[in-house]
Order: structure tokens, then sequence, then C-alpha cells
């Protein structure tokens, strides 16, 4: 396994603990997020404070960790493209569990979805994955400023929460040769 930098925001040590079932310390944090947390279209940029507010427990297995992350996602509206601005909040429980323990579940395959497993590294965790996977899936799919945003006119692109009553004249493409035909007057055409 990589080890951890101890500097790291989101790495905490749990050597407080000491592997001593029942003990437990809680910590308050804001920092800065090493890399983005998000998808392309919206996330909480590298850079950006987020709050975390973490309960560090020892159990025999390891060190369970509950906690709240909060910050705000940055993007644009799918519909107008317009910056938006959205508060993000997720929880998290995980166990991190003892490198001997883990290596002792892995001998007797006790459990089934290991890609669920996380271990100490050394004294140390790191909360970055679990934080990922905590805030990634509150993010909207396609964000929009706002619920009644009518996005932008299909033929030129203006805004149409800037002019409401905005449209263009669609013919239907079968029909337009006859158009001609009638020139601008139509009783004109008829005489």
């Amino acid at each position: 396994m990589d080890r951890l930098d101890p500097r790291s925001p989101l790495v905490i040590s749990t050597r407080e603990l000491t592997r001593r079932p029942g003990t437990m310390q809680e910590l308050h944090r804001t920092v800065e997020l090493p890399e983005d947390l998000g998808t392309d279209i919206i996330s909480i940029k590298a850079g950006s404070p987020v709050e975390v507010e973490v309960r560090l427990e020892s159990v025999v297995e390891g060190v369970l960790v509950t906690g709240s992350v909060r910050g705000t996602a940055t993007g644009a509206c799918v519909r107008c493209l317009d910056p938006v601005d959205l508060p993000v909040e997720g929880t998290f429980q995980e166990l991190f569990a003892y490198t001997d323990r883990a290596a002792h579940h892995h001998e007797v395959g006790a459990d089934s979805d290991e890609d669920g497993v996380y271990e100490l590294v050394g004294d140390l965790v790191d909360l970055e994955p679990v934080i990922r996977d905590a805030v990634v899936p509150t993010l909207p799919f396609q964000p929009v400023c706002r619920e009644d945003c009518p996005g932008l006119c299909p033929e030129c692109g203006i805004r149409l929460a800037d002019d409401p009553e905005h449209h263009h004249e669609v013919i239907d493409p079968r029909w337009s040769a006859l158009s001609g035909l009638l020139g601008d007057d139509p009783q004109e055409k008829r005489k």
C-alpha cells in the first residue's frame, strides 16, 4: 500500500487512539481540497475550502470513521450555461481496518465485497476516497441555475430568460417551397 503524507489535509493520525477499543477522538477541520471533487459539469474545485467533521472510534477490527463534509460546488447550468453554485453536504461512516485484521480477512475471504475495505496505513487514515464517495453521488446529474430556467433558443442561442416572448417562425421544410409561391400578400396571388 502507498505511504501517506501526514501533512496532507485529508490524512488523519489515529495515534492517540492506540488500539484501545472504546477510545474516541473528534475533529473539526476546514481544509482545501487537493483535487476536484465531482464531475466535469459540476464539482467542488481543487483549492476550495470544505468543512470536515470527523469522529474516530477505536474498535477491535480497526478505526470506525464517522463524519460529514460541507462545501460549495460550482459548475454551469445545463440549460443556459450560466454559472451555478450549490451547497453540498455528504455524510460517511467507514471502518478502516488494522493491517493485520485486513490481511486475516483477505486470507479467509470473510468479505465478499473487497472493494469497500479501507485499511489504516501505519496509524494514518486517508479521508479523500471516503469524502469522494460521500459527495459525488449528492451532486446533481444536470445542475440548473433555477428550476424554471428556460434555457437557450435552439435556433439562435439567445437566453430565453432575457426575452420570454422570443420565437422563430419555423416552416416545415417539406412545405418551404410552397411559401415562395405566396409572396408577401397572399390575396394578390389568388387574383
